[in-house]
């Protein structure tokens, strides 16, 4: 499946070349548009069937994603699973459940997100869930661009694992060159 998702991605415009400003203040010459595959209604459901099946012996009442990029795959996935799907969004720059949206006592929790780098969204939503009685039981996400380096406690599922480097600001190629640099991803820095 590693590379049927990377197809997807390049056939429609998601795998982006260029100069980019990661919502984690990194830069890469390469960015994940998420959205722009995730539009397509028979494609998101696909790719959250796939990422589903990495859980189908995973005992999982509720999948939650990060507003914006994890709305769409948490639902997917929940979909394909037969749970409910719930997202946090920022207040104020910080992640909170908000709609009504709860997790209750011992509630086994899928946390999901469409493109993983440094995992601080993820890490974001982890933290909201500590302060519930819920149970992470995992993460999954559509690509994986972290390099292996992440370990949030719990297993770590994805359906593409790419090695694309990312820069710190100050020794960015791409910086030295005076390209500037796009900042294509919701989070404000």
């Amino acid at each position: 499946m590693n590379s049927e998702v990377r197809e997807i991605f390049i056939e429609k415009k998601a795998l982006l070349t260029g100069h980019f400003l990661l919502s984690s203040g990194l830069h890469s010459d390469h960015y994940f548009q998420a959205a722009k595959v995730l539009q397509y209604p028979e494609v998101a459901t696909k790719l959250g069937q796939e990422l589903a099946s990495h859980f189908k012996k995973t005992p999982i009442d509720v999948v939650i994603g990060p507003a914006l990029g994890g709305i769409l795959v948490s639902f997917e996935v929940a979909r394909a699973l037969g749970v409910r799907s719930i997202f946090v969004e920022r207040v104020d720059g910080i992640f909170k459940l908000r709609r009504g949206f709860e997790v209750g006592p011992k509630e086994k929790i899928l946390v999901v997100e469409d493109v993983l780098t440094t995992g601080k969204s993820t890490q974001e939503v982890i933290d909201v869930l500590k302060e519930t009685e819920g149970e992470i039981q995992a993460v999954g996400c559509l690509v994986d661009r972290s390099f292996g380096d992440l370990d949030f406690g719990v297993p770590l599922k994805s359906l593409l694992k790419l090695d694309i480097k990312t820069y710190e600001p100050s020794a960015c190629p791409m910086c030295q060159k005076g390209t500037p640099a796009k900042k294509p991803g919701s989070r404000k820095l």
